[in-house]
């Protein structure tokens, strides 16, 4: 792989770190702390949340129509999450082992915190439970591919593809036959945060 596109990996990290520093300084302007993964806010920022809840019932009443009868079609989603989530544990414990291939961590994936938020109501945060439960777990499910695809065929597509997963950088260029048997076996040992790129493990 070139130098440059290794530089310009190398920079798009940095600048991932350094939207994450953003974030977290935008975050305590809210003034909450983590405790046991619980999210807990100062009182008087509490008290200013919860006087812009809407209860339950106006929330039901001011909402449009279809929203509500298309409700029960977005929640029976729940039952191919849920057939998901256990295939996904599954195949995890009986083919990465096998393979060599550290497991993904769920809860990295799977993150439920805004029931903590004092401003949204019952129906509110069972929307926000489901929405994080569903996104959660297609990132979940994605990384398990991505590490798959890194052991069994670590090789760019000829085409851009959109929204690459991470480990994808590493990959093999397309075509490129003699890093691929050389540098096989090196690339699927490294997981998951260690990545290289593809042309350094000949």
């Amino acid at each position: 792989m070139p130098q440059t596109i290794d530089d310009l990996i190398r920079r798009i990290k940095d600048l991932q770190e350094e939207l994450e520093v953003e974030f977290k300084k935008k975050r305590e302007e809210f003034e909450f702390i983590i405790e046991e993964k619980r999210v807990r806010f100062a009182e008087e920022v509490a008290r200013q949340q919860r006087r812009l809840k809407i209860g339950w019932f106006r929330y039901l009443v001011k909402s449009r129509p279809l929203n509500v009868l298309t409700a029960p079609v977005i929640y029976a989603g729940f039952i191919p999450f849920i057939i998901l989530d256990l295939f996904l544990w599954l195949y995890q414990s009986i083919c990465f082992p096998v393979y060599g291939i550290p497991k993904a961590k769920r809860s990295d994936y799977l993150i439920f915190d805004r029931e903590d938020l004092p401003y949204l109501n019952v129906i509110e945060k069972f929307n926000c439970f489901y929405c994080s439960y569903g996104n959660g777990l297609m990132a979940y499910g994605r990384e398990i591919a991505a590490r798959t695809e890194q052991y069994w065929c670590p090789i760019k597509h000829a085409r851009r593809i959109k929204a690459a997963h991470d480990h994808y950088p590493c990959f093999f260029e397309y075509g490129d036959a003699e890093s691929w048997q050389k540098g096989l076996e090196r690339l699927r040992r490294r997981y998951p945060k260690e990545q290289q790129p593809a042309t350094e493990v000949k």
